[in-house]
């Protein structure tokens, strides 16, 4: 039988009960101290059954009737147990002996008279837990401040210990690549980091190093933490994690000593992999001027790093896995070849890439057959795979909410709004005035978007205030690789659509179309200044890829400034005339779309496509779909004929019955072998 470990909480336990047994031990009787008068008075009442004299003490106690008892004490409960005294101080035992003789002559005591011996352990154990109960405190507080016993936690005493968090082979994670979707090049770069763990020898026979360190690059909640632990589930070395902020410390050199002892236990465990989340926090580039000459604990912490991964010293086995969204913020040693040998970006998933992740958190979801997986990927467009997740859950979550047996493709479809438009307020009080003008301006944005060619596809438009919005469209946004010229100015015409409605239709214009100017107006800009795209400036960027502003400065001077507002007006001006132009043409079906809106309050594609007709292009999503179609075909077939093929020998067959044998080509022709050599 295997007993358990001692724990010093059952000594706190133990002390406790102690405690707690003398307090009700000296609590056990309903005791009253009393003067001899009244003392006396009980006895010749008959009030006193027996007295107890402790003679070393000079101290008389009566034990008293049950009747007496509960005058005394009203809460006074009769037990075997629990006795009601008086206790009376005397002069001496002889004196106590003579009125007790007394009291017997007189008739008014019959009981039994005990002389004891009275013990001060009781008391002075009672008056000694105050002094036990602060060394026990004070012996707790030291635990913790020391970190524990065996433990490098964050006590005083040992606060220059690692906090990194081991996994290995007694305590590893259930993540596995399996579980990270949309993320193949990433994926296939790591994995071959923990290939060079496995198999070592099969890189190193050739010359070849195994790479101090990988950094992972990319927005948040694209997966670079999930890919770690991924890292980690795969890998059979054992795996430290923690995050750069774990490094900062109100002492001085407390974060370089974390940063040697991370690296001395990893070279213990080696091969082994270091991640360290969040690099940022120690990894910022260091400044040229020093606070007021002052010692600088990030920079330590920082120099500490740089020798750790390529010092002197060397960290063989030892892989470096970081990950941060600012890698421009980071130190260019840092990121130099030798420490951080290799950036894995891990950029927000494409359509393909959401499809895979929605398949990895449906796996847990009851849904019906209604759900589309090429649908709910299409409408989620720059969702990272956390906001993924998120619509996942909120689709469960609106599904219980409406009590339904399983998640529908209408509780996703809510879930999408619901994330990206806000909740719908259905409580706002809008008088009919407003509806219209909402209704007229998400009109024009409908019907402008549907007659442009690269305008973004409709999906759905309200006029349910949802969020800080009065009124929302909602698109598919092609994702190009690159904008083109006509494609930017259609974007922005169609932005522009309720602003030229209001005014061409109301005869006056609203605040409403606040967040479209200052979209239109930034963009505008970019084209002028970033891309290049202006008559007047062609072939100029002014923008700062380094990530250093300019300054007080700027890079032109005051008059190409102004030529470059005049063509971001003059670009806004063309589009908003463009807009009205087109509205003006189909003035007929946007009245159509405002009434339908004002009757229903939410429209959908197929309800634009009634009133316009279908859109005569092909949108690029629907064509990458058609693709992934063909080459999912493709493979299929290649499958299938693989199954069907029977395995051949290394001897040679007859081609087709012609009785010669069949053999390779030749992978060049005489003439080109020729060429070549």
């Amino acid at each position: 039988m295997k007993l358990p470990k001692f724990n010093i909480f059952w000594l706190y336990a133990i002390i406790l009960a102690v405690l707690i047994g003398l307090y009700m031990i000296n609590n056990d009787s309903y005791t009253k101290p009393v003067d001899w008068t009244q003392f006396e008075k009980y006895v010749q009442h008959g009030g006193v059954t027996d007295i107890i004299v402790v003679a070393n003490k000079n101290v008389a106690e009566g034990v008293l009737t049950d009747s007496l008892a509960r005058k005394i004490f009203p809460e006074y409960q009769k037990s075997t147990t629990a006795q009601a005294r008086i206790v009376t101080d005397i002069p001496s035992t002889d004196k106590m002996q003579e009125k007790i003789d007394q009291w017997e002559a007189d008739g008014v005591f019959s009981g039994n008279v005990k002389y004891e011996k009275g013990s001060d352990f009781g008391g002075f154990l009672w008056s000694l837990w105050p002094i036990l109960l602060l060394v026990v405190l004070w012996y707790f507080f030291m635990r913790r401040m020391s970190g524990g016993v065996g433990g490098s936690g964050g006590g005083v005493f040992n606060v220059g210990k690692s906090r990194a968090k081991l996994f290995d082979k007694d305590n590893s994670t259930n993540v596995t690549f399996n579980d990270v979707a949309g993320l193949q090049e990433a994926k296939t770069e790591v994995a071959e980091i923990v290939d060079f763990l496995k198999t070592p020898q099969k890189y190193t026979e050739l010359g070849g190093k195994i790479p101090k360190g990988a950094l992972l690059v990319g927005p948040p909640g694209t997966g670079k933490t999930l890919l770690a632990k991924a890292v980690a589930g795969e890998a059979n070395v054992p795996f430290f994690s923690m995050s750069g902020s774990d490094f900062v410390e109100m002492f001085v050199g407390v974060g370089a000593s974390r940063v040697r002892d991370l690296f001395r236990q990893a070279k213990e465990k080696a091969p082994c992999i270091v991640f360290i989340d969040e690099i940022d926090a120690v990894g910022r580039a260091r400044g040229k001027n020093p606070n007021m000459g002052a010692n600088d604990e990030r920079e330590n912490t920082l120099n500490q790093l740089l020798t750790e991964m390529d010092g002197f010293g060397t960290n063989s086995g030892v892989i470096i896995l970081a990950a941060t969204n600012r890698a421009d913020i980071l130190d260019k040693a840092l990121l130099r070849a030798g420490r951080f040998d290799r950036q894995i970006y891990v950029d927000l998933p494409d359509l393909n890439g959401r499809k895979e992740i929605f398949k990895v958190h449906l796996k847990n979801i009851k849904k019906d057959d209604s759900v589309d997986l090429d649908l709910l990927a299409r409408q989620t467009p720059g969702f990272s795979g956390a906001d993924i997740a998120n619509v996942c859950n909120e689709a469960a979550l609106i599904a219980a909410r409406r009590k339904n047996s399983c998640v529908q493709k209408q509780d996703f479809m809510d879930a999408v709004d619901r994330i990206v438009g806000g909740l719908e307020k259905k409580s706002v009080i809008t008088t009919e005035e407003e509806r219209r003008s909402i209704a007229i301006h998400e009109a024009g944005h409908a019907t402008i978007s549907w007659h442009l060619q690269y305008a973004n596809p409709l999906v759905k438009v309200t006029i349910v205030p949802r969020g800080k919005a009065l009124g929302a469209a909602w698109y598919l946004p092609e994702e190009r690789q690159i904008s083109t010229y006509e494609a930017m100015l259609d974007e922005m015409c169609s932005t522009l659509g309720g602003r030229a409605a209001e005014e061409l239709f109301l005869g006056h214009i609203s605040s409403g179309a606040a967040n479209d100017l200052e979209r239109v107006t930034k963009q505008a800009y970019a084209m002028v200044a970033y891309f290049g795209m202006s008559k007047k400036l062609p072939n100029l960027c002014y923008y700062d890829s380094t990530g250093q502003s300019y300054g007080f400065t700027k890079p032109y001077s005051e008059e190409r400034a102004k030529i470059i507002d005049e063509e971001v007006s003059r670009i806004i001006s063309e589009q908003y005339e463009r807009a009205k132009e087109i509205l003006h043409k189909y003035a007929d079906g946007h009245g159509k779309l405002t009434e339908m809106l004002l009757s229903r309050e939410v429209i959908y594609t197929d309800d634009v496509e009634n009133i316009f007709g279908k859109r005569p292009w092909v949108s690029r999503t629907d064509e990458i779909l058609k693709i992934n179609e063909e080459i999912e075909e493709k493979r299929r077939k290649e499958e299938e004929a693989g199954k069907n093929v029977e395995p051949q020998n290394n001897e040679d067959k007859d081609v087709k019955g012609t009785g010669k044998p069949e053999t390779t080509p030749p992978p060049f022709s005489k003439q080109e072998d020729d060429n070549i050599k």
